[in-house]
Parts: C-alpha cells; structure tokens; sequence
C-alpha cells in the first residue's frame, strides 16, 4: 500500500530559482507543503491577491513615467498667460500741467493737478491749456460743473453765445471745433479698448446728451414770461470731463487729452454731491416723451445735475 501511494503522489521537484524570484504567486506555487494546507477557496483568493499586487505593480510604472515626463515638459499656462491690461495714458507723456482749484456753494475743496498730452493729442491739449490760462480770452474760471455721474464729472465749459463768444471773438478765437473731431477718430482707430480709464481727463467733441438749459425771464406782450434760455445745437470743444471709474461709455463722444496726476480726492468729493435723480422710468415721463412733450425735454436735461454750485475758483498752468 505505500509503495502504491507513494507511486500515486509524485515526488515534489521544487522549480528552478529564477522562477522563484519572478513573482509571489511562482513563490507560491512552487512550495507544495505550504499550499497543501489551504483550502482551494483560500488558494484561489490568494492566488487573484497576488494576480492584483503584480497588475497594480505594472499599471504604477507607467503612470510614475508619464508623471516624470509631464514634469519635464514646459508649463504651458505659464507660456499662454495673457498679456496684462494696460490703461490708456499710462505711456503717454506729460508735456504740460495745469491746475484746476474747485469749491462746492463756496467752500474750497481742493486743488486738481492734471497732466496734459501734448505729443498724442496736441489740438486737444492745447485747446484745453488756452482755456486754463485765459490765453483763448476766456478761461474756466468761475464756471460749474453741470452733471455728476457714477463714473465721470462733467464741466459745462463755456457758451457759444452771449459774453464767452464774444471775449474769444476779440483776441481773434473763435469757438469752433476745428481738428478735435479728427483727433478723437484717429485715437479711435489707433488705440483698441478703453480710453477714458481712471483719472482720465478728456474734451467731448460730440454731444451725447445736451447739457441742462437755464430759464429766464423774457418780455413778450407788455408780460414777462419764463422761458427756456437757448443753447447751442453742437459742443463747442469746451466741456471736458474726468473720470472717476472706467468709463467706456466716453469713448464715443470724448478726446482723452490727460489724466489726473493729483487731487483725485477733490475729484471724488465732486462726485459725491447731491444730483437730481433720473426719473425715466416714470410712465408720465415715457409717456410725454413719446409724444415730444418739451417739458420732458426740459427734465431729461436736468438729470444728473448738482444741487450745490461745485465751480472753478481759480485755474492756470504750472511751471
């Protein structure tokens, strides 16, 4: 009986050691004492353990070799990093200052200090400097500013009629537009995004919204009468703004001419005066401007317009 079982189960030959070191499932199966004991459940959940440990192995060498090689590529957000923005005027060169000094019902507020570009917008610079130091025969003294908006002050500049035209009439001025249209189209053409950026002082050179006409009393029939003073149809090259905010909104209508180089916080203070509130979403306002009404004309032209007199006392150029 021995010699038949022993003939029945063949001796054990272990295998050759470079099959032993291969794997841990060849670590094994080459060692049939141990595996006797386990039951064919515990051999098969130890032989797909196995199988797992050598896949799991075979999957993290290629996965550590893409990570080294991702690690020697460049980094290409850092090569596709958009160009960062840069504001209109912030190379532009300063050839002259002028000085602006404001009150608000009287009471100074400050000084304004403002750099013109005489290189990039020459017609416009030099109109505005004339303007400044009187040289026009008529200067920004004692005029108001006549509407504050969230992003930019506006000076009413001066009349085209009346005691201004004719000042500027007798030193040989007049006050036509003459090259500051063309000199806004060719700051359109040549400089792409925003140009009335922060601190940017500009020239309208077309009316977006006509400035707020004043009543006055006229004598018709023997009868003194309130009426609507006239003004002018087109800008005059006179009314300048400054902005508070980015104001793309200007770009249509306004040549950027210089920037605020001190006193933004009289600026600021400006634009914190009480203004009449816009009241278009009324349905009596819609409805008289619908039909033309000339008394929603008249209260359209009022929106935005300061309570209090916020005036130039005093302006000039700086050495």
């Amino acid at each position: 009986m021995q010699s038949s079982a022993q003939f029945l189960q063949p001796p054990a030959t272990p295998l050759p050691s470079k099959q032993i070191q291969g794997t841990s499932v060849a670590r094994t199966l080459s060692i049939p004492n141990q595996c006797s004991k386990f039951s064919r459940r515990e051999l098969a959940i130890g032989t797909s353990s196995s199988l797992l440990l050598l896949l799991g192995s075979q999957a993290i060498e290629p996965l550590n070799l893409s990570r080294a090689r991702a690690d020697e590529l460049p980094d290409k957000t850092e090569q596709e990093e958009p160009s960062r923005k840069v504001d209109y005027g912030s190379d532009q060169n300063v050839t002259k200052r002028a000085f602006l000094e404001v009150s608000v019902d009287g009471e100074p507020i400050g000084r304004i200090v403002i750099g013109l570009y005489g290189d990039s917008a020459p017609f416009g610079s030099s109109r505005f400097s004339n303007l400044v130091s009187g040289a026009a025969g008529v200067s920004y003294r004692r005029k108001e500013f006549v509407r504050i908006m969230p992003n930019y002050v506006q000076h009413g500049g001066l009349r085209s009629y009346g005691v201004d035209a004719e000042l500027a009439k007798s030193t040989g001025r007049t006050m036509a537009m003459d090259n500051l249209v063309g000199e806004w189209e060719k700051q359109s053409e040549v400089y792409q995004g925003t140009k009335n950026v922060a601190r940017s002082v500009s020239i309208i050179v077309r009316d977006p919204s006509k400035p707020p006409p004043k009543m006055k009393l006229v004598a018709r029939g023997g009868k003194l009468e309130i009426d609507q003073e006239e003004v002018g149809k087109d800008v005059n090259g006179t009314e300048f703004t400054i902005a508070l905010k980015d104001s793309p909104e200007l770009d249509t209508s306004a040549l950027v001419i210089g920037r605020v180089l001190e006193g933004m916080d009289v600026v600021e203070r400006i634009g914190q005066v009480k203004t009449v509130k816009e009241n278009t979403s009324s349905p009596y306002f819609r409805a008289a401007k619908l039909i033309g009404d000339k008394r929603a004309v008249v209260a359209e032209r009022g929106f935005n317009r300061p309570y209090s007199k916020v005036k130039i006392t005093n302006c000039g150029l700086m050495e």
